[in-house]
């Protein structure tokens, strides 16, 4: 009849969770699909999934997960397996560690990052910030 999907896969592209706008959450957030924020939250994300945070968004925390796109304010340490997108009406302050990076125009971003895969190898021609010399060209 109906193929029963197995209740341990998570739908990256389904979101499973929303903070929706006007909600304030203190604490420590741990989720294993996609988590959406509209709100403000204060403390710790953590994110089997994605994060999306929305242009009402605004997010002091810690976060850890897959991928997170950001189009409001986030201020924290960001430990990525993926990507991190900032669209241009996004702001992001921090610590940011991630597999790739995009930065559209008019978005911001202000701290240290750290670009590597997710078993800690070096991405090849990549530099930390305060390291000297020429990256190949």
């Amino acid at each position: 009849m109906f193929a029963a999907k197995k209740r341990d896969e998570i739908d990256y592209d389904q979101v499973d969770t929303i903070l929706g706008r006007g909600t304030e959450f203190k604490g420590t957030i741990s989720a294993r699909g996609t988590l959406r924020i509209e709100g403000r939250v204060e403390g710790d994300i953590s994110v089997q999934g994605d994060v999306i945070i929305s242009e009402s968004g605004r997010v002091t925390a810690d976060i850890r997960a897959r991928h997170v796109t950001v189009a409001g304010e986030v201020e924290g340490e960001l430990d990525l397996e993926g990507r991190l997108e900032i669209a241009p009406t996004g702001k992001v302050r921090g610590k940011i560690r991630v597999a790739s990076l995009a930065v559209s125009d008019g978005g911001f971003f202000l701290g240290t990052c750290e670009m590597g895969s997710k078993d800690g190898a070096e991405v090849p021609g990549s530099k930390t910030a305060g390291e000297s010399g020429n990256l190949p060209t």
